[in-house]
């Protein structure tokens, strides 16, 4: 079911954080028109691990984050470029971009205009410290954003932190929430009438992710600390060394913790009042991991996992990347996709979730560079002359 069908997004972003918002705009049925500056394009096309892809304008950075998307070229700076820009933006529903706070209006168009000319339309600006405050004009990428929101100060050891989380998470929150707040002003605009002035910021939706280490600063005054793989809610809830392999055991509960110990062989720890309560347990982590991986010694991480799990104790192997990918879990939920490049295929993620039923596919490749301008500028009603003269003024 193709839930946005109908719904036209105009997508002047770059690399990641709007392309990630409106690519879940298009695998939800969209229809996502990427708006980008002629012969460049978005600098995603340039970025990867395959240089050759990279040196066709379809890089593998692009190719994630912009399948089932058209494109069209627009120098929004000459006269004849917002013509056509105009005219296309009559036809929208939302506009994305991820400019710096204030280009777009010097550009000729800020939030007044653009309603005035489409009040229907939602408009999402996304950056990194929002539109507003004294560090709107500051430029931003994820790991600046990790940096400042605390978040790296959280990850690692107390002998590694502060770390950078190994994927730009930053980024790609900033992108959730960004496509979350287009689809609830889509909503709104159904009882309404009226479009919506969207305004997110990476800096704060990384705090609002952080959870727990924001709350417990903020209600309970504990400031936050590195804890490397141990959850500094619960003991034992780590990930702990076995036989072979590392496995990552969430035993939480009272109850949790006693059948783990029984499974392991080590009922006693039980009844070891160094252990008897959850606070207990917490204040002697070190003690605790010690008993534990010696008895987890006696059998290998993917022994380990079945037990655990079938007899309630949470458990899980710890994969990279590319052994997750080749979990059956993961194929029997269809995330993978393979889309068409002009000498190969590519495989794309979905959506992370499923409509009655059937996971989220994109519909079509990644567009080449500019490769719908023209149709569009037939279906936006310009002549096949009057088209030849946008290419010889580089206005498209």
């Amino acid at each position: 079911m193709k839930l946005l069908e109908g719904i036209r997004v105009l997508d002047l972003t770059n690399v990641l954080a709007g392309p990630y918002a409106s690519y879940q705009l298009a695998l939800l049925g969209a229809d996502v028109i990427k708006v980008e500056v002629p012969a460049a394009g978005d600098l995603a096309r340039q970025l990867g691990a395959d240089t050759q892809l990279s040196a066709r304008r379809l890089g593998a950075s692009f190719v994630a984050q912009n399948a089932g998307k058209r494109s069209i070229t627009i120098d929004l700076k000459q006269e004849a470029g917002r013509e056509v820009f105009d005219r296309l933006l009559a036809t929208a529903d939302v506009l994305i971009e991820n400019f710096r706070p204030g280009v777009l209006a010097r550009l000729g168009y800020p939030w007044e205009t653009l309603r005035a000319r489409n009040p229907r339309l939602v408009y999402c600006a996304i950056s990194g410290f929002g539109q507003t405050g004294p560090m709107r004009d500051r430029p931003a990428y994820d790991q600046i954003i990790q940096g400042l929101s605390g978040m790296s100060t959280v990850t690692g050891t107390p002998e590694t932190a502060p770390l950078r989380v190994g994927f730009p998470v930053c980024d790609t929150l900033g992108g959730m929430a960004a496509a979350m707040a287009i689809n609830a002003a889509l909503a709104a605009r159904t009882r309404t009438g009226a479009g919506a002035y969207l305004d997110v910021s990476m800096l704060d939706t990384a705090l609002t992710a952080m959870g727990w280490v924001v709350s417990d600063y903020l209600i309970a005054d504990r400031r936050p600390t590195p804890n490397g793989n141990e959850n500094p809610t619960g003991a034992p809830s780590a990930t702990f060394a076995t036989g072979s392999g590392k496995l990552n055991i969430a035993a939480n509960k009272q109850e949790q913790f006693e059948i783990l110990c029984k499974l392991i062989g080590r009922e006693d720890l039980i009844d070891d009042p160094r252990f008897a309560h959850r606070d207990d347990r917490k204040a002697r982590r070190a003690e605790l991991r010690t008993e534990l991986e010696t008895a987890l010694a006696a059998k290998s991480a993917a022994q380990w996992e079945p037990l655990l799990n079938q007899a309630g104790v949470p458990a899980g192997l710890v994969l990279d990347v590319t052994a997750t990918l080749e979990l059956e879990q993961i194929a029997q939920r269809r995330l993978v996709h393979e889309v068409a490049l002009p000498d190969r295929t590519a495989r794309v993620l979905g959506a992370g979730f499923h409509v009655d039923g059937a996971p989220l596919a994109p519909a079509a490749p990644p567009p080449a560079l500019g490769a719908d301008t023209d149709d569009l500028l037939t279906k936006l009603g310009f002549s096949s002359d009057r088209i030849a003269e946008l290419h010889e003024e580089g206005a498209v």
